[in-house]
């Protein structure tokens, strides 16, 4: 097993002590999985920050986006019989589930790609609506010519979905709602269109029956979606044997679209592998990592919120160099470079 990442020094580049909580309600727990690109002759990274209310001894506290679209802290008595925290992400009470924390997006910019600053013209992205009541997560930005398409995990009562925003200026931005419904994640776009279609990867989720693909889909106008194929699956006994998912856009090469994915194991050990899609039919996979090209290594990917979790969906690339950025034990945001030409030798031919 080779890691094939040469990480950041600096790393973590950003840590939740950085930067200061939404509001004086709420504590920043942590920070996660930016979406990254390029505007204005700058690096920006549009970061989920993960917060929670404070806690008062005796209760749980958990955050929400009411009707009005305001942030609502909810409180629950911990002796209270309807109540089950056994799991720290996700409480239920009287049969609902609730986020222990609620996320935003927010941008920093930088001009070396290393050391990022808080932009003070941008404003930040919060959840709106019924779909986006518990926060908005994990954002993936595809430029297509003069567009930004951001494509994030919404989540609510409702379940899990996928929603989609645009801009052109990264100040003025227009909703399009919800477009792969619950339960859906992690989804991509492909930057250019190919033979006039839009192409974007997903990963819808079967529990029952199946389990957490990694799926493609077809559009003419980038906000509905059909023609989808599942192209790739878990794999037992290897590091996606549990579940995967997209990471950023696919990456054009001479050779075929390279698409970085995250891949979990059964024991919530996340590592990032990588697949090679045919140019002219992305359905089609040429070639897959047997072996991860990165896995948690560092301390600061070992231990933290939730340990040995390497997770991206945000990259820039320069020549063969790929640089990306990347959530680790789901609290810190770090910097890692690879050799594209280095991945596509390390896949094997399916």
């Amino acid at each position: 097993m080779k890691d094939l990442s040469k990480r950041n020094p600096n790393n973590p580049i950003l840590s939740p002590e950085d930067i200061s909580p939404s509001s004086s309600q709420m504590v920043i727990e942590c920070l996660l999985n930016p979406g990254v690109f390029s505007f204005n002759n700058k690096i920006w990274i549009l970061v989920r920050v993960a917060e929670r209310p404070h806690q008062k001894h005796g209760t749980v506290s958990i955050p929400i986006y009411n009707e009005n679209e305001a942030l609502e802290v909810l409180s629950f008595r911990i002796d209270d019989p309807k109540l089950n925290t056994e799991d720290p992400r996700v409480i239920n009470y009287d049969g609902t589930d609730y986020l222990t924390t609620i996320s935003h997006l927010r941008l920093f910019h930088s001009e070396d790609g290393v050391i990022f600053e808080e932009s003070d013209n941008h404003k930040n992205l919060f959840g709106k609506g019924k779909y986006e009541s518990y926060g908005i997560e994990d954002c993936r930005v595809a430029q297509l010519d003069n567009m930004y398409y951001l494509t994030y995990t919404a989540v609510s009562d409702y379940g899990v979905g996928v929603g989609l925003q645009t801009t052109k200026d990264w100040i003025h931005f227009k909703k399009h709602g919800i477009i792969f419904p619950p339960h859906n994640k992690d989804c991509a776009l492909f930057t250019s269109k190919i033979n006039g279609t839009y192409y974007a990867l997903h990963r819808p989720s079967s529990p029952q029956i199946g389990g957490h693909y990694l799926w493609i889909a077809q559009s003419p106008d980038g906000r509905h979606w059909g023609n989808h194929k599942c192209i790739a699956k878990t794999r037992p006994g290897k590091f996606d044997s549990q579940r995967l998912g997209a990471g950023a856009s696919p990456i054009k090469t001479p050779y075929g679209w390279l698409e970085i994915y995250h891949g979990a194991t059964e024991t919530h050990r996340y590592c990032l592998g990588a697949l090679l899609l045919d140019l002219n039919d992305p359905s089609i996979v040429i070639a897959r990592s047997e072996e991860p090209i990165m896995e948690p290594l560092a301390p600061y990917e070992k231990q933290g919120f939730f340990g040995n979790v390497v997770f991206t969906n945000g990259h820039i690339v320069k020549g063969d160099s790929l640089i990306i950025y990347y959530g680790a034990s789901d609290q810190y945001v770090c910097q890692a470079s690879f050799s594209i030409q280095e991945i596509l030798e390390h896949l094997k031919v399916i």
